[in-house]
């Protein structure tokens, strides 16, 4: 580690410049720019530190002795909203990513795409049509650039009819654990008149109610819990009816990026009795439950209920799930069925997740990209060697 500073300006200027540091500590590759950063003592931090809201990491670390590393390995070109780009790219995993060549380049959506670059890799999450005509225009054109991920995967999980489909007929190669979806149906139309058709369905109340589609707003997030069959009239179609499973009140978020995988708990609803179901009436809104002010990892649980799925079957799972969405960014919502060992149930999938279970609440989660574009980076110089 370095000492202390010296008071001139000298030594300052001498300690920015081998470290390659500007005076905004901006880099000419799209990272840093005016990030208001400081030195102080041995530790780089952020302007304003502690002024972040509570659930938020602090992105304070230490410098090593030896300077960045200055040969690029890998170009990653990024098209991100202004959120999720702040969620993402902060600050620690931009040095972090610099120090190992990986470098982080903003994509100018005012310019035609095949214009720019050269990158590597192009990570995004936006949405609309014309964009996914972008992307898939430039993925004919550039087969040598790795897209993170295709459109027309991503467009899967955007919907809640098809998020989950295929996945009941996986065929696991471990034994420690069985995975089921729960029973579902979707509702175009007319809710208070489906309660005929969830009966013919085999679905049982409760019923989660979640809106059909995803569009990146607050509303598609919204979930009910509706209890009898006059509830399904106080709901706004479309949206996805889903069999309420107990599940100890707690849910287990799987964060997949790549072969890389992180498992973090949350509390989520309550067991519900029969009693409950025979008193209750309505329908009624979650809480959010899986954003990481729900985290239940220091909580003092039911060892039974606690417990994290066994981590052969997460690894014979999440390899399935990669090969049936064509996604290596996702995450999903698992729950274990109240008083069984290992019968858990997928009930969500987000890819890319941000803004209430970003990645940027993942723990470690700057080594863990890190790691993750350095393999793409060995994986892309051994394609080019073995040609």
């Amino acid at each position: 580690m370095f000492g202390t500073l010296a008071s001139g300006d000298i030594e300052t200027a001498r300690l920015r410049r081998n470290l390659g540091v500007t005076r905004n500590l901006g880099f000419s590759c799209g990272g840093f720019e005016d990030l208001g950063m400081r030195l102080e003592g041995d530790n780089m931090k952020l302007q304003g530190e502690g002024d972040e809201e509570e659930d938020e990491e602090t992105a304070s670390f230490e410098i090593q002795q030896h300077p960045f590393q200055q040969t690029q390995k890998l170009v990653v070109g990024y098209a991100l909203t202004s959120k999720k780009k702040k969620s993402f790219l902060q600050p620690k995993l931009e040095l972090m990513a610099r120090r190992k060549g990986i470098c982080f380049v903003a994509i100018d959506l005012n310019r035609p795409l095949s214009e720019q670059g050269p990158f590597d890799v192009v990570l995004h999450k936006l949405l609309g049509k014309e964009w996914q005509e972008v992307i898939e225009d430039y993925q004919q054109t550039h087969p040598e650039v790795t897209v993170l991920d295709p459109p027309s995967s991503i467009q899967r999980i955007y919907n809640r009819q098809s998020m989950l489909q295929g996945m009941a007929d996986l065929k696991l190669s471990d034994c420690s654990g069985s995975m089921f979806v729960p029973k579902q149906m979707v509702v175009l139309k007319d809710s208070a008149s489906s309660a005929d058709k969830v009966v013919e369905a085999g679905l049982k109340f409760p019923l989660v109610a979640k809106p059909l589609w995803i569009d990146g707003t607050a509303k598609s997030h919204q979930l009910f819990l509706a209890y009898d069959r006059r509830s399904l009239a106080e709901l706004d179609p479309p949206l996805v009816l889903q069999e309420f499973v107990n599940h100890g009140g707690v849910m287990f978020k799987v964060f997949v990026v790549g072969d890389i995988i992180k498992v973090v708990r949350r509390f989520s609803l309550p067991n519900i009795s029969n009693c409950d179901k025979a008193k209750v009436e309505g329908a009624f809104k979650f809480p959010r439950v899986s954003s990481s002010a729900a985290s239940a990892d220091n909580a003092d649980l039911d060892p039974s209920v606690a417990e994290l799925p066994p981590k052969s079957f997460l690894e014979a799972l999440v390899k399935e799930l990669r090969t049936l969405l064509g996604l290596r960014l996702f995450n999903i919502d698992m729950i274990r069925e109240h008083g069984s060992k290992n019968v858990f149930y997928v009930i969500d999938v987000n890819y890319f997740p941000g803004k209430f279970c970003c990645y940027g609440k993942m723990p470690d989660y700057e080594q863990v990209f890190v790691d993750f574009f350095q393999n793409l980076a060995q994986a892309r110089h051994k394609k080019r060697h073995c040609k």
